[in-house]
């Protein structure tokens, strides 16, 4: 990680508009400080994509949009996987650096953000073809890799960078539960019971439809407990499976079979940060 953000700030020298992909569900949390750092550094307009805006909550989103879109900042949100979606990248990415679309002058796009939130996805899509490795685990791209897009664009792709400490519990729970930490990173059940702790009061009537559990009066730990019930996750003696129950709470979340979902507004981080005292989490 130390080589990857050496490289990062090197290449950054030598780029037009740093593209820094963030999830949808929770972009403040999936967002990293030293990023903005490079790019304030080297003076880089930023293009920054709410990945996976299909399985986030839309008036959030919007909501995203507005808090990101200033300055040398523009926001979109769309789906990596949706070609249509894709397709906007350049064009708009090429509004930020104006004295570059040209083919004398390829706009030279870094794409950046934290493992597993879809850079190479996003590089696939955009070439048409498999370029760049994807696969449902952080940390998939190893090294940098240039791409020529177009007579007019090309790409960087980089390695997953993440923050050299998760300064806010909640931030390393939220990243847990949308599989950017790996699994062996934490612990299933503390997890889960944080996912479903946020579900209750966000989203109660889809656990009731999903679950065919009656939320009312619940905590996360009841609500895991009662999934656990209903599905048949029982250990010996007819005791709830709890860490399979609470895994799979967080994979109807990460695959949209609960809904739409966002785990944070600007609103509800500004309160989290302001609140929040605890000390970095390594």
């Amino acid at each position: 990680m130390a080589a990857a953000r050496k490289k990062a700030a090197e290449t950054m020298a030598k780029i037009d508009v740093v593209v820094e992909l963030l999830d949808a569900r929770l972009p403040g949390a999936s967002s990293n400080s030293l990023i903005e750092r490079l790019r304030q550094a080297r003076q880089r307009p930023c293009l920054r994509i709410l990945n996976k805006a299909d399985l986030a909550d839309p008036e959030a989103t919007s909501a995203w949009l507005r808090h990101y879109s200033s300055g040398d900042v523009r926001a979109v949100a769309l789906s990596c996987k949706k070609p249509d979606d894709v397709a906007k990248v350049p064009h708009l990415a090429a509004t930020l650096a104006p004295h570059r679309d040209s083919a004398l002058k390829p706009v030279r796009m870094m794409v950046m953000g934290m493992p597993n939130v879809g850079k190479s996805t996003l590089i696939n899509a955009l070439l048409k073809r498999k370029a760049a490795k994807t696969g449902d685990e952080p940390a998939i791209t190893r090294q940098q890799s240039r791409f020529q897009l177009d007579d007019r664009s090309e790409l960087i792709d980089t390695p997953g960078l993440m923050p050299t400490a998760i300064r806010h519990a909640s931030d390393g729970l939220m990243l847990a539960a949308s599989h950017i930490i790996g699994a062996d990173a934490y612990i299933d059940e503390e997890v889960g019971t944080f996912l479903a702790d946020i579900l209750l009061r966000r989203s109660p009537a889809l656990i009731r439809t999903r679950s065919e559990v009656e939320p009312g009066g619940m905590d996360g730990y009841r609500l895991i407990s009662e999934i656990a019930a209903k599905r048949g996750y029982l250990r010996k003696g007819g005791k709830p499976d709890y860490e399979k129950a609470a895994r799979a709470l967080m994979q109807d979340y990460r695959s949209g079979l609960l809904g739409r979902i966002s785990l944070e507004t600007p609103q509800t981080r500004a309160i989290m940060l302001s609140g929040d005292a605890a000390p970095p989490v390594s």
